[in-house]
């Protein structure tokens, strides 16, 4: 049933999810909109900035300099290359993964090399990392298209590919592709009700710690979303 593995990077493999939340609701307080880091994470994460500040338009009314985009991706780029690291675990899960795999992101493709590099973890995934932003229409997560894109290069059915998401927005494409989802909530922008979260949006189920990736993918390689289990 599984022929491709597909991993989010943001938030899945790093963690990088918090260290974005932190320097954009930073930048929000000072154009008086007080969010926490982790209540923001929950609620954003998986989606771009712009993507961000077009949905607290629409919410607060309030109109935001498009300036603040190019600030937030200065900034951010300068955390996460001081800050960011490797999920625990993460390196030896995916190493030890029998079947093909890659990277679906809405990262641009230079932030996702340096985060890569920088937690070595590049080697595990080289020549299969695949952004949202070089796609002809840009359209991130949670459209479909970044994962249409990466299971046609691997000339892979999207019924066949699992995905590894940590958030609902990211679920929400996996599952407009026609794939299939883990949850993963062992980022540190994790939140109580994060499991609930991922599985209500589709996944089939949810792990927390990366030494469970290899029974979960075994068992659900077997089984059918179309199935119950017993």
């Amino acid at each position: 049933m599984v022929e491709l593995v597909i991993f989010d990077c943001d938030g899945v493999l790093v963690d990088s999810e918090i260290i974005a939340a932190r320097v954009e609701t930073a930048m929000l307080a000072k154009v008086a909109i007080e969010i926490d880091p982790v209540e923001f994470a929950g609620r954003y994460a998986g989606l771009t900035f712009r993507d961000i500040l077009m949905r607290l338009e629409a919410e607060t009314g309030q109109v935001f300099q498009a300036s603040m985009l190019d600030k937030q991706k200065a900034e951010l780029d300068r955390r996460l290359a001081r800050e960011v690291r490797a999920i625990s675990g993460v390196a030896q899960a995916v190493a030890a993964v029998k079947y093909p795999r890659c990277i679906c992101s809405n990262s641009r493709t230079e932030r996702l090399e340096m985060m890569l590099n920088k937690t070595g973890l590049m080697p595990l995934f080289e020549g299969r990392v695949f952004s949202a932003m070089d796609l002809p229409d840009k359209r991130p997560k949670p459209a479909p298209d970044v994962y249409l894109h990466a299971a046609s290069v691997m000339n892979t059915d999207p019924a066949k590919c699992m995905v590894l998401e940590d958030s609902v927005h990211g679920v929400a494409a996996a599952k407009a592709a026609g794939m299939r989802v883990i949850g993963f909530t062992g980022g540190s922008h994790s939140y109580p009700g994060h499991s609930d979260m991922l599985t209500e949006a589709g996944a089939e189920t949810a792990i927390n710690r990366w030494a469970d990736l290899g029974p979960v993918l075994d068992a659900l390689s077997v089984w059918s979303d179309n199935e119950t289990l017993i």
